[in-house]
């Protein structure tokens, strides 16, 4: 009966592995090595190796940081939103869209402690964090969003794990990994009714921590008083520009997927059509926000926005700024007006090369976010410029090349595709077998939900930790000792940790939702 079910191209990933596997593992075994080695040498000899300044102390690391954070969202779009709007053509996609949530949340910290230079000190940042910095609550809203989005990942797997069980072609060293995995699941209506109910909450839960996230790391530059980042519409501005890049990567991932493992019954054209058309929609967003936040800056008339400004178009920065325009805005533009509007047969290819593009684009988006405004200090310096050298070009390689590396680890030790929902599992019919029955039940299965609940309890216990610490040993700085206001902080530190611990018990229902399956 599995056989049946689990089509031939919804396996090979998991069960077959070819030459073309191994050198591209190894191409990019090579790359990250290479950024391995960078990374040593940064280390020994600090970040004086970089193109990095007392003036320009972030660069290429924090624009790959939001860069990273911006893909991330890319799981949330595509898997929780659609699931609310119950649209049944995402299922194909939805597991790729939440694998690259986790790996882009993986690579995203991974900038952070690079950019610090002293990773032993990353702690310092954490324990001795300000309540006034959004730094603590990229920490807390980041860590939140890694656990939930895993969870999720997770979540929609277990009755894979169950089915692939049932395949004889799955090697034996996968199959003790499923069997542990697939808390003990059989297809009994009442495990289906326990995780469409988990399902759901981890997908109304997720979605507002999504928007938290990018909103929050928008504020690390809106918070400050420099000019080309304070500005209130950096919240929604982040947010686009990441959803944007977040579905450009999710179409990246599926063309690859149907060129190299031809499952084009599967991921179809209309799935290209559908996700053309929301990048469509995006592209007009993002030239709001720029164009609105442009405009406010300029027409503000404060001098040192205004001078930004013209740096910018017409300045050192011109060529960095226009080729974000043109490569991130006009030609996609150009290219998803004509295969969604007039070539509907070039769709996969047309969407597929609008998403590179997109891409390209939305990271030198970032950089000249980061960059030009810490150009130009306060102070009767002299503008400040910034060349990245060897090292950070070879960590930014490394990390596109870990991230590649990530996801082909993942698509072969777990299915891509969520099989159950594509094959329609989910409304299985009682009059029709049952192609789970007679599963073996694992003791050892009931324990990963615990596990599971460990690790969410100890994490929201640190988040607690980091936040009440930041309250009741403030630390202050020169400016700090105005910003801060005890009365202040704890009202809205208050309703903070009341909306943070909503998202935490959401995550609680959905693991006793997983216990129980795993008991019935």
């Amino acid at each position: 009966m599995a056989k049946e079910i689990i089509k031939e191209e919804l396996a090979k990933p998991v069960v077959y592995t070819s030459k073309r596997y191994y050198i591209t593992i190894g191409i990019v075994t090579i790359l990250v090595l290479l950024a391995l080695f960078a990374y040593l040498v940064q280390l020994m000899l600090g970040l004086g190796v970089t193109g990095l300044s007392t003036t320009i102390f972030w660069g290429m690391y924090l624009s790959s940081f939001v860069f990273f954070i911006g893909i991330s969202h890319a799981g949330t779009l595509i898997s929780a939103i659609l699931r609310v709007t119950k649209a049944e053509w995402r299922k194909p996609i939805t597991r790729m869209a939440e694998a690259i949530t986790v790996f882009a949340l993986l690579l995203a910290v991974a900038q952070v402690i690079i950019d610090m230079g002293r990773p032993d000190r990353i702690l310092h940042a954490i324990v001795f964090g300000r309540i006034q910095s959004p730094m603590l609550w990229d920490f807390c809203s980041i860590l939140t969003y890694f656990v939930a989005s895993s969870i999720f990942l997770y979540t929609a797997m277990v009755p894979d794990f169950a089915l692939f069980l049932k395949y004889d072609k799955l090697p034996k060293w996968k199959a003790r990994i499923y069997r542990v995995l697939s808390l003990n699941w059989r297809g009994t209506e009442e495990q289906y009714k326990r995780l469409e109910k988990a399902i759901k909450v981890m997908t109304a839960a997720i979605i507002p921590i999504m928007v938290t996230v990018h909103t929050v790391v928008s504020w690390v530059f809106a918070m400050s008083i420099r000019a080309g980042w304070h500005s209130t519409i950096f919240g929604p501005y982040f947010v686009t520009g990441a959803i944007y890049s977040g579905v450009g990567a999710v179409i990246i991932v599926m063309w690859f997927y149907r060129k190299i493992f031809q499952s084009e019954d599967y991921i179809k054209h209309e799935h290209f059509t559908y996700l053309g058309w929301l990048l469509f929609s995006l592209n007009f967003a993002l030239i709001y926000m720029t164009v609105g936040h442009l405009l406010i800056d300029y027409y503000g008339g404060d001098v040192a926005s205004v001078a930004l400004i013209d740096s910018l178009m017409f300045g050192e920065w011109a060529l960095i700024f226009w080729s974000y325009i043109i490569i991130d805005i006009v030609v996609p533009l150009l290219i998803l007006s004509i295969i969604l509007l007039y070539k509907k047969e070039w769709v996969v290819n047309g969407t597929f090369l609008a998403s590179i593009l997109i891409n390209i684009g939305m990271y030198l988006e970032r950089y000249q976010i980061v960059a030009p405004t810490l150009s130009r200090p306060f102070l009767p310096y002299p503008i400040a410029t910034y060349t990245p050298t060897w090292v950070e070009f070879s960590i930014l390689v490394g990390s596109f090349s870990l991230f590649t590396l990530f996801y082909l680890i993942f698509i072969k030790i777990f299915p891509p595709v969520s099989v159950w929902e594509v094959m329609g599992l989910d409304k299985i019919e009682p009059s029709k077998v049952n192609p789970y029955e007679e599963s073996r039940v694992t003791p050892i299965a009931s324990s990963v939900p615990i596990w599971l609940l460990m690790i969410v309890i100890s994490a929201y216990f640190i988040i607690l930790y980091v936040i009440s610490r930041a309250i009741i040993f403030p630390v202050y700085s020169q400016e700090g000792v105005i910003a801060y206001n005890q009365a202040f902080a704890i009202s809205v530190v208050s309703l903070v940790i009341i909306a943070i611990t909503c998202a935490w018990i959401a995550l609680g229902y959905t693991i006793y939702q997983l216990y129980k399956i795993s008991k019935i």
